[in-house]
């Protein structure tokens, strides 16, 4: 089997099957995602509308680490798009100093994105939300069906499981296809009824353009890891915002922070951050749609690190500019705003699989020597006061 661009046998020796698999089959998994979500909305729906239903709700979206950047992405395209009281927490924090981001005044519905279900944060941010909101109802997406967290689903009319289509509980250090999973999962749950017609016609469209183009994204950021930069930096504002969040992770866990990494938007990196941007570096930009006012921005910002000469290169992924700028760009067709972000993410993961390889490293387990893991551990989670 052959996958971006390498036997399997050279990917065995590499130690890189698992990631390379799992980056390949998203396009596949979010098509199976989506019919078996509207063959099944009526069980989903019914609970989902019964819940955006309650007066003055909150919703939370959270996870740890790479699962609550899936919330950071969803939170701007929620609120202002749908109007919804949407706010991105990471159970970390949430664990940590519950009352400063759970409010019992108002009726909540946490959204859990959890690849395994069983990371200590996870399991507590949910218990600890049930202990001191006197109404909390639980939207599980996880990959696991064995995990804590689907099991507590079981049974509970407070809660609602979907699982993952099969493959998409990665065995790889990294998450990939969980990530994306999750991500398309809730926004398409979501979605008000009326638009989830809309929502099938670009997970199609996203799907099978990402799958012609697969191919010649692996090869592209091949090249670029080739070209040994010592700091990667990645920029996008409103939805993109946390999508450069995680694919800055992502290049800092399989390079095993042998690159330096940093997201910001593009007008908070003027702010200080620039320092980061030098002749060892690249410059990823997630650019907003051809026509919306964000794009002014990105496009701004872009031509000003083209004037400096400061950044040994820069990559610009989305819609076609109509300046014609000497960069190296990735053209993504003309998609709604949340779902440009699927192409922009598969091409981050691939370019931190290509210099994982480059640095000599295996992508399927960077840290061999255990520091870091892909379940966390070593997390004591302590009883709050009642």
């Amino acid at each position: 089997m052959n996958y971006l661009n390498y036997e399997q046998s050279v990917l065995a020796d590499h130690g890189a099957v698992h990631t390379a698999r799992e980056i390949s089959q998203q396009p596949r998994l979010w098509r199976e995602l989506m019919t078996g979500l509207i063959q099944d909305k009526l069980a989903w729906k019914a609970w989902m509308l019964d819940v955006l239903s309650t007066p003055n709700l909150r919703i939370i979206l959270c996870g740890a680490g790479t699962s609550a950047f899936a919330g950071r992405t969803l939170e701007p395209w929620l609120r202002a798009s749908f109007g919804l009281a949407a706010e991105a927490i990471s159970t970390t924090d949430i664990v940590s100093q519950p009352l400063a981001y759970l409010d019992p005044s108002r009726p909540t519905l946490m959204v859990s994105f959890a690849r395994s279900g069983n990371s200590p944060e996870s399991v507590a941010a949910v218990n600890l939300a049930n202990q001191l909101l006197p109404y909390c109802r639980h939207l599980v997406l996880t990959c696991n069906p064995e995990g804590e967290l689907a099991k507590y689903s079981q049974g509970n009319s407070h809660a609602y499981c979907v699982l993952m289509p099969e493959g998409a509980n990665d065995q790889s250090f990294a998450m990939t296809s969980s990530f994306s999973c999750m991500f398309v999962a809730a926004a398409m749950m979501l979605t008000p009824g009326i638009l989830l017609s809309r929502a099938k016609e670009q997970i199609e469209t996203v799907a099978a353009f990402c799958e012609s183009q697969l191919a010649g994204w692996a090869s592209q950021a091949k090249a670029l890891a080739g070209m040994g930069f010592k700091r990667v930096i990645y920029l996008g504002s409103g939805e993109m915002a946390g999508l450069a969040e995680e694919a800055a992770l992502k290049m800092l866990e399989l390079s095993a922070g042998k690159i330096a990494t940093r997201f910001d938007s593009t007008l908070g990196v003027r702010h200080g951050p620039k320092f980061m941007i030098d002749s060892h570096s690249c410059v990823v930009m997630f650019m907003a749609a051809a026509d919306s006012y964000t794009r002014r921005y990105d496009d701004d910002f872009q031509a000003e690190v083209i004037a400096n000469g400061i950044a040994q290169q820069l990559v610009a992924l989305g819609p076609k500019s109509a300046a014609n700028l000497p960069l190296t760009e990735v053209t993504i067709p003309c998609l709604d705003e949340l779902y440009l972000s699927l192409p922009y993410l598969l091409f981050a993961q691939l370019f931190a699989f290509e210099c994982s390889l480059a640095l000599g490293l295996a992508p399927d387990n960077p840290c061999p020597t255990g520091e870091v893991n892909r379940v966390v551990q070593g997390v004591k989670i302590y009883p709050y006061p009642a």
